[in-house]
């Protein structure tokens, strides 16, 4: 049972109950399956290597948004699978509460594709994060049958963007492209670079630093057959 579920059970809560600061908890139901975890860990966690250093953004998955107007539990809110918002505090949160974030809805929103959830994707959330949140870039991704699309938001309607020759497409709120790369939706920097996580990077580091070790023991062994001591230069 989940917390929305246990609290609404108790004949004593009333359903419309304005939760104190922080007490909204995300109530999602669980993801599709483990790829689709796979993918949004994937996102998050190389969007977070590549920004380490700042301080001004919050992202997650398959986290609540609530924004009733009336700030009511109850009513409007939505869970999309991955988003993140700009220009905030970037801090551990249970749930993203509209009004106790000033007003703030996700800079961006991506939806991991499924059989159940197609239908609400392309068209109710679609509407939704169009005409509530205005969101600046809505994406959607299968990671089953790898349809891919994006959309910007201009003149308070969504327009399809469109693909670079590598068919990547490009977030502007992000400043970097989306992309599949291997079967998996990837990010990558506006030259092309992939974005990795911080396990590929640290084989990229060991394997630069393992063609570096080689480089200077060929240099070393070629200037023993030069009867030159290596360690005299």
């Amino acid at each position: 049972m989940t917390i929305t579920q246990e609290l609404e059970s108790q004949p004593d809560i009333s359903k419309d109950v304005i939760f104190p600061s922080s007490d909204l908890w995300s109530d999602e139901p669980p993801l599709e399956s483990d790829l689709h975890l796979r993918q949004i860990i994937l996102l998050l966690q190389s969007l977070e290597w590549l920004w380490q250093d700042r301080n001004d953004f919050y992202a997650a998955g398959n986290l609540t948004i609530y924004y009733s107007p009336y700030q009511k539990k109850s009513e409007y809110f939505r869970g999309p699978d991955l988003f993140v918002v700009l220009g905030t505090e970037r801090k551990a949160r249970k749930s993203w509460v509209v009004w106790e974030e000033y007003g703030k809805y996700p800079n961006v929103i991506l939806e991991i594709l499924s059989e159940s959830t197609v239908k609400t994707d392309k068209g109710l959330k679609k509407e939704i994060y169009q005409d509530t949140f205005r969101t600046p870039n809505y994406f959607w991704f299968d990671p089953y049958t790898l349809e891919f699309a994006g959309f910007n938001l201009v003149d308070a309607k969504y327009q399809p963007l469109q693909a670079n020759e590598q068919g990547y497409l490009w977030s502007e709120q992000l400043g970097l492209y989306l992309g599949i790369h291997q079967q998996l939706l990837r990010l990558f920097t506006a030259d092309g670079q992939l974005v990795s996580i911080p396990e590929e990077a640290a084989a990229q580091a060991q394997e630069a630093a393992a063609q570096a070790q080689e480089k200077v023991e060929r240099l070393a062994a070629k200037l023993r057959e030069l009867n030159i001591d290596p360690d005299t230069i």
